[in-house]
């Protein structure tokens, strides 16, 4: 079980319909948050999810993400193309909106999700993955460029299959691992809202399993 943050109770996922998003969501509540998630679509959410509040709308519509932010003190931007490589801005432009709302409100922490494909040198990337990693690299843009307490989060390979371990490693600018389960991952997420340990950072996040 996490320790909660002492400034930061309320929180907006998004993304958290996505495999990782709905293994960080569970963790989030575990660990004491309220949590609001912003969602296309609210019947992929468990039925026993217990989200604190469900937005209905859409990360690029502006007014929906401001109302997700409404009484937040935090974002976790988890959002995802799910298998589709095409190229997309989905990612960079959602964050743009969810950043523009938080210096609205006054909000400072946000924790994003990108790939540790940027970590790597460009040539060196599938060129299957180059779309989505080009959009991941405005997205890390976005917030480097923000003035706010960002933690960029590159993962390797996101298991859907290993376990929550707790015992992951973290290392900034690197990463020596090729995989993480997802509910590491998102015990991530949730550790960096209640540290300033990586804000400012990027960092390649990564377990050892079995």
């Amino acid at each position: 079980m996490q320790m909660m943050s002492d400034s930061i109770k309320n929180v907006a996922i998004f993304g958290a319909t996505g495999m990782t998003g709905l293994a960080t969501l569970p963790l989030a509540v575990a660990a004491g948050y309220n949590v609001t998630v912003l969602l296309r679509d609210p019947a992929k959410l468990p039925a026993d999810h217990k989200a604190a509040r469900v937005v209905v709308g859409d990360v690029l519509n502006k007014e929906d993400v401001k109302k997700t932010m409404e009484g937040q003190d935090a974002a976790v931007i988890i959002l995802g193309t799910r298998n589709n490589l095409n190229p997309t801005t989905m990612m960079s432009e959602g964050t743009k909106n969810i950043i523009e709302a938080m210096k609205a409100r006054g909000i400072c922490k946000v924790v994003g999700c990108m790939s540790a494909f940027l970590l790597w040198d460009r040539s060196k990337v599938p060129p299957r993955m180059l779309p989505v990693t080009e959009d991941h690299e405005r997205m890390h843009e976005v917030l480097k460029s923000s003035g706010l307490d960002y933690v960029a989060v590159m993962p390797p390979h996101i298991a859907d299959d290993l376990p929550l371990t707790e015992s992951y490693l973290v290392a900034e600018g690197m990463l020596k691992g090729r995989a993480i389960s997802k509910h590491d991952l998102g015990h991530f997420f949730v550790k960096c809202l209640s540290t300033s340990e990586w804000d400012g950072k990027t960092v390649g996040v990564w377990g050892e399993y079995k």
